[in-house]
């Protein structure tokens, strides 16, 4: 189907040293926030569907994109919309900035921030506070065509803004983003995963709190033929907010994978991830199974005391074929926190919501969209620009519309 929101390792090796490329890769770690990290695309091996970092992954759907032999035929086309208050530059490799909120953790990131020829920086400065949503569009560099980008989005000290970043079109695109949050700031981000069906999307969010700092990352996964997104958080000082919620509808064919690491590094922090996913289609002679894959890994630190943490995943499976994988992971260093914990489910229609309503006198596919409408609902709500609530409602309708759900 066309897009619905048309006007929407393994064995992780050792840490990076001053040489990656000579490290021992095949060191156990002691946790995921000890992955191995380069900006050297030759420091990664290329993976195989025996590494655990890929293991869910279509590698032959990735044209190429992790071994290697995937090369640009195009430069990234990222537009931000001119709003007062908020600077843009476009900056070359050696800008200072670029990186600071994280190394890359696998071969794509790494190529994709390697390969990209010109970097798109977008700034609010100290004390600012944006009123209305700053609009990014990444445009998809076309069908058989290939482009590497790296946007970073910047909060100074006590800035406030929401950013949304629309990304549509054909094509294949991988990507670094950054978030640098500083103390104090509070910055919320709208990803809308907006391809048309033939898109390969692979992106590595690197995200960096600072003091008190505030960061609202939604994450919405509705278009492409695979779409692979990775968020990092990292906290750099006490106080630091990280709620991370994502929606995503997987169509017949499609392969929609999430993996986040929230990583606390500091006392007093807290983070909430909430991710709801649907599966449906029927499948066909040539045609895969909707597959989406939800790995989520929380880690808190010896020093990170008095952390508050809880990570969930949903996954409501609307037809016959579909797979959802989902895999939650906490790992605890310390005993001085406030909380922690974490879930998973997957499963079918409640038969007793939809006997309770078809005994109100609701037809069953009525019934069923509202089932369907009401799961997604408590992300779509939190959502702060109303103008994107409003497509992903509609966008909904269109994805229920394909089965007659």
């Amino acid at each position: 189907m066309s897009n619905p929101l048309t006007p929407v390792d393994g064995v992780i090796g050792a840490v990076a040293s001053e040489n990656p490329a000579k490290e021992d890769k095949s060191k156990l770690v002691a946790n995921k926030g000890a992955q191995f990290t380069s900006y050297d695309v030759n420091a990664f091996e290329v993976p195989s569907g025996r590494d655990e970092l890929w293991r869910f992954t279509p590698l032959r759907r990735l044209r190429g994109l992790h071994d290697g032999s995937a090369v640009a035929t195009t430069g990234a086309d990222i537009a931000v919309a001119a709003v007062e208050g908020v600077t843009v530059e476009k900056v070359g490799r050696d800008d200072d900035r670029l990186g600071v909120a994280g190394v890359p953790a696998d071969r794509i990131a790494a190529q994709a921030f390697s390969a990209f020829t010109e970097a798109t920086v977008v700034s609010v400065g100290r004390e600012q506070e944006i009123s209305e949503p700053i609009d990014v569009t990444i445009s998809g560099p076309g069908a058989d065509a290939l482009a590497y980008g790296h946007l970073q989005i910047r909060l100074e000290q006590f800035a406030k803004a929401t950013v949304v970043i629309d990304q549509q079109g054909s094509g294949t695109y991988a990507e670094n983003i950054e978030f640098v949050v500083g103390d104090s700031a509070q910055l919320t981000v709208v990803l809308l995963q907006n391809w048309e069906r033939d898109a390969v999307h692979v992106a590595a969010h690197h995200a960096r709190l600072g003091r008190d700092s505030v960061l609202r990352h939604f994450n919405v996964s509705l278009g492409g033929d695979l779409v692979r997104i990775s968020p990092t958080v990292h906290y750099d000082a006490p106080g630091g907010d990280a709620e991370l919620l994502g929606l995503y509808f997987a169509d017949a064919g499609q392969h929609l994978e999430q993996r986040l690491l929230v990583e606390h590094t500091a006392p007093k922090c807290k983070s909430n991830v909430l991710y709801k996913g649907a599966l449906q289609g029927e499948t066909g002679p040539g045609t895969q199974d909707a597959h989406t894959v939800w790995i989520g890994d929380v880690l808190i630190r010896a020093e990170a005391e008095d952390t508050s943490t809880f990570e969930f995943n949903r996954n409501l499976v609307l037809t016959d074929g579909a797979r959802a994988d989902s895999v939650p992971n906490l790992e605890i260093e310390t005993g001085e926190i406030l909380g922690a914990g974490h879930a998973s489910a997957t499963g079918r229609f409640d038969d007793e919501q939809l006997f309770y309503l078809r005994a109100r006198g609701i037809s069953e596919d009525a019934a069923r969209r509202l089932i369907v409408r009401g799961f997604f609902h408590e992300i779509i709500e939190r959502i702060p620009v109303p103008a994107v609530r409003e497509r992903l409602d509609a966008a909904i309708e269109i994805e229920l519309a394909v089965t007659g759900a």
